[in-house]
């Protein structure tokens, strides 16, 4: 993973942007470069404190690396070309087709980097190349024939995109958002699927309106979703750096696990993690490990540990939001081992599933007008919640990761599926995803097992200990006025309360970044809770054994 700044006109010094940039430098640990994109040089490293300019009229664009493709040198960006500068952080699947065709047309290229294809295609097809990129992306692009800036982001957003304004209108973007916090007034993320180009963003992909419903044979359905998912996971095995997996035992990283055992010619490593006295999943990811034959470690934490990493978490992913710090918690640890104890570089995981097929809650959807819609909401906000969390866990370790649920072919044909066959009609969730796999591949105890939240399958006691170390932090009449504080996603308990404070001491004024709390549809009957787990429903049944 690695990690873009690009600032435009005089909105920052050198000195201002090196210092904000440095605060991801995690992401990208390998190398860096800042460029002045007025003389289009490198300002990082050749400067001494009294040569740095206080102003780049043109603006600045730096570059964190995480050498994944093309591990040599010219695979550094930024990206410079006829005047123009890129950088990217972004995998671009089947680029080498691509990158033919351009060679035809007679580009050189110095690297095996994938993202040095972006200015070419940009001089070719201008901003119409963004809808036809097979990747996971975000990169800002400066046009120095026109002077202009035009940057861009993923569909589904699973590349971390932020922007903001000066006072006189000079835009910044950042692949997170503390970068920007100390240069402008109010940071957003940047909208998925869109490219912002002359003051404005025009959205080139709607992956989540599909121009029909698909319908048919359960078979021939099940059928298209295993091709699909298949070669999601097969293309995102590409990398010239060394990969792992993070294993749950549940269903959706169970199966990205087990279709990449079978596309590998020697035991892939995969990873679990469980609070040390009432780990749900390891017994589930230890099954799943032997049947598919990974070389697999187990990761053990407790109460402390959690505790601790508490804060951490909170200023790493910058949301305040229940579902995502509880959930973010246990892959953060497992992420840091893999990191300290490995020279894994490359993580796939196995979000995305649950707001494309259906989670707990979703058996409470009234009509399958209702299960599209909900869908099609959780999809547009992924980039707020389960990817940002997947994102900054992995990277926030210096790790890179890929979401092959989130392999465009993939969702767009499942979010075209007819939600009449999408409902839970089977008495049992994500039925299609299930049905598409039967055989082998996968223990029927594991297939078939019912849905558990990563948060509450690392163990009951890992939720029920924050709940408890909040409780303490706030007495009742602390609570009522510590949440009042705030109007935009008031707390509405002491945790979400702790977990807002914590947010604002890093991230002040900056609540707006995250929508609402990721919560049930309280509009449906059985989904008015108050609480994100989905052990609060009804239907939670065999979930946590």
């Amino acid at each position: 993973m690695c990690t873009i700044m690009t600032t435009t006109g005089g909105l920052t010094s050198v000195s201002g942007f090196e210092k904000a940039f440095s605060l991801t430098k995690y992401r990208g640990p390998d190398d860096t470069r800042i460029i002045d994109l007025e003389q289009m040089s490198a300002v990082t490293g050749r400067f001494s404190e009294t040569d740095i300019p206080s102003t780049c009229r043109k603006g600045l664009m730096g570059f964190h690396r995480l050498s994944i493709m093309g591990l040599t040198p010219e695979g550094m960006q930024p990206f410079i070309r006829k005047g123009c500068a890129a950088v990217c952080n972004g995998e671009l699947y089947g680029f080498e087709k691509m990158k033919k065709e351009l060679e035809s047309k007679g580009y050189a290229f110095r690297s095996g980097s994938d993202c040095e294809l972006l200015l070419p295609l940009y001089f070719e097809y201008c901003t119409g190349m963004f809808a036809m990129l097979d990747a996971e992306f975000a990169c800002v692009i400066y046009d120095g024939r026109t002077d202009e800036f035009i940057a861009a982001r993923d569909p589904i957003g699973i590349r971390p995109l932020y922007y903001g304004y000066d006072g006189e209108g000079c835009i910044a973007f950042a692949s997170e958002p503390k970068s920007l916090l100390g240069i402008c007034a109010k940071v957003m993320p940047f909208p998925p699927g869109c490219y912002w180009r002359g003051g404005k963003f025009t959205r080139y992909c709607e992956i989540t309106e599909p121009a029909e419903y698909v319908s048919g044979e359960l078979d021939d359905i099940c059928g298209n979703i295993k091709t699909l998912l298949t070669e999601g996971v097969r293309k995102r095995l590409v990398a010239d750096a060394k990969v792992g997996f993070l294993l749950s035992g549940g269903l959706d990283s169970s199966l990205v696990c087990a279709i990449a055992a079978k596309e590998s010619d020697e035991p892939i490593k995969t990873f679990a993690i469980g609070m040390d006295t009432d780990a749900i999943d390891l017994k589930y990811a230890k099954k799943v490990a032997e049947h598919i034959g990974s070389d697999h470690c187990e990761v053990i934490i407790n109460r402390q540990d959690v505790l601790d990493a508490l804060e951490d978490v909170i200023y790493l992913l910058g949301t305040y939001d229940i579902t995502t710090i509880r959930a973010s918690i246990g892959m953060y640890l497992v992420c840091k081992a893999i990191h300290e104890q490995t020279d894994i570089r490359v993580i796939l995981t196995g979000e995305i599933s649950d707001e494309l097929f259906g989670y707990k809650y979703t058996d409470f959807a009234p009509s399958a007008d209702a299960f599209q819609e909900e869908a099609r909401k959780r999809v547009k906000e992924l980039h707020m919640y389960d990817v940002l969390r997947a994102d900054r866990c992995i990277s926030g370790n210096s790790l890179e990761g890929r979401v092959p649920f989130g392999d465009l072919d993939f969702a767009r044909y499942v979010m075209s599926i007819d939600p009449e066959m999408k409902l839970n009609r089977y008495g049992k969730g994500k039925y299609l995803l299930r049905k598409a796999f039967e055989g082998d591949i996968l223990p029927d105890e594991i297939l078939w097992r019912e849905k558990a939240a990563f948060s509450d399958a690392v163990g009951h006691s890992m939720v029920d200990d924050l709940k408890e170390y909040a409780d303490e932090q706030y007495s009742d009449e602390e609570f009522e006025k510590g949440r009042g504080r705030y109007t935009h996603a008031r707390p509405f308990t002491k945790e979400s309360l702790l977990y807002r404070d914590i947010f604002e001491k890093y991230y002040p004024g900056q609540a707006e970044m995250i929508t609402d709390f990721w919560m049930p549809n309280r509009a449906w009957e059985g989904c008015d809770v108050d609480d994100p787990s989905a052990r609060v429903l009804s239907n939670y049944g065999d979930s946590g054994k």
